[in-house]
């Protein structure tokens, strides 16, 4: 089984206990730390997914770290579920599945933005009008930065990219110069 269904599966599972008792937007958040703790720690990473360390102490370290957060019982629950069957290396794809579940039930998307410099708060607030107006509904920034692009920036919302990349646009002009 792929990564991407088997996180869509634990999403799923996720989502349909946040609606059973209304609290999914915190399982949501619960779980976003979590992923990004793991995410900008590899070394948390590498422990958590090795099975050379007693799970035991995995676990006792994944709750220290839940319940520093104030984390719900769900998530603390079911990162011990992830852990038991050795699948915390997927808890970043659960997480953008279990995002994009809630975002689709609030009626708002996450908009991935990477822009080859810093954009400050106001061009942020501008693209996101932008992009509020482009797809019709209320939109979330994620914003990186990848000095790759050269200039300009690429917006993935939901299944669209917008790529205003120089880079992009360079490919393009070489490609038709070569044609």
């Amino acid at each position: 089984m792929s990564a991407g269904s088997l996180a869509r599966r634990y999403a799923k599972a996720l989502m349909g206990i946040g609606n059973a008792d209304g609290s999914y937007k915190r399982i949501g958040a619960d779980v976003t730390t979590m992923a990004n703790a793991i995410k900008d720690s590899q070394e948390l990473s590498d422990l958590l997914s090795n099975p050379i360390f007693p799970r035991s102490e995995r676990e006792k370290i994944v709750v220290a770290i839940l319940k520093r957060t104030g984390a719900s019982p769900t998530v603390v629950n079911f990162s011990k579920l992830l852990l038991d069957r050795e699948r915390m290396e997927i808890l970043p794809d659960i997480r953008r599945e279990l995002n994009a579940m809630i975002d689709a039930k609030s009626g708002s998307l996450t908009a991935e933005v990477t822009s080859a410099t810093p954009l400050n708060i106001m061009q942020q607030n501008e693209l996101k009008m932008t992009l509020e107006k482009l797809s019709g509904k209320k939109i979330q920034i994620e914003v990186k930065e990848d000095a790759a692009l050269l200039g300009g920036l690429i917006a993935k919302v939901g299944d669209l990219v917008y790529d205003g990349s120089l880079r992009t646009q360079l490919r393009e002009i070489r490609r038709s110069l070569t044609d």
